[in-house]
């Protein structure tokens, strides 16, 4: 009964210190507070069901959430798990949209895998380095050489820098970009 009493306490522990760094980071970025918490509920709950029905979705897609819109890039083994993947995402209270770039294991050498890694950080640093560019609103995801953008940007010129900086990657074969405006009001 203890180890269970812990279990649950440590849970809530991870689940405010998670809504608690989304309201500090909403206080820097477009979004807002509301609005990075709902995306942040909703990043957990997507984990939940990845759990729930195949944990080898935890390890195999990277998800992220924007204004409801979940992004989910990664690779996975066979085409079952990638709709399995996009079904338990639409279950979700309050996802407006989903985008699956999911891809079905083809090229899975760890010199690709590193090729990614470092394109994801090399891109990660330009946006930080960047004082036109509020890095924060941004979620990067680079698989065999694709580069995957989401998030808000403030305006039209903040948006075209954050894809200058992506396609002037070393290792960047293609830019897909779901980057929106603030001033987009998706219901």
């Amino acid at each position: 009964m203890l180890l269970l009493s812990s279990f649950a306490l440590t849970s809530c522990i991870e689940t405010a210190v998670g809504l608690g760094t989304a309201a500090v980071a909403a206080s820097t970025t477009e979004k807002g507070f509301s609005t990075s918490v709902s995306d942040t509920v909703i990043k957990a709950k997507l984990t939940d069901k990845f759990i729930q029905n195949d944990a080898s979705l935890v390890t195999g897609v990277e998800s992220s959430v924007s204004n409801g819109a979940v992004l989910m890039t990664g690779k996975l083994d066979t085409q079952d798990q990638k709709i399995l993947a996009t079904r338990l995402a639409w279950e979700i209270k309050g996802v407006k949209e989903v985008i699956n770039e999911i891809q079905i294991i083809s090229d899975n050498s760890i010199k690709t895998t590193a090729k990614d890694l470092a394109a994801s950080a090399q891109l990660r640093a330009a946006l930080i380095g960047d004082q036109e560019i509020s890095s924060l609103n941004y979620s990067i995801d680079v698989i065999n050489g694709i580069v995957y953008l989401s998030g808000v940007a403030a305006n039209e010129k903040e948006r075209e820098r954050v894809i200058a900086h992506a396609q002037a990657l070393r290792f960047a074969k293609k830019v897909i970009n779901y980057i929106i405006l603030s001033t987009d009001k998706r219901d």
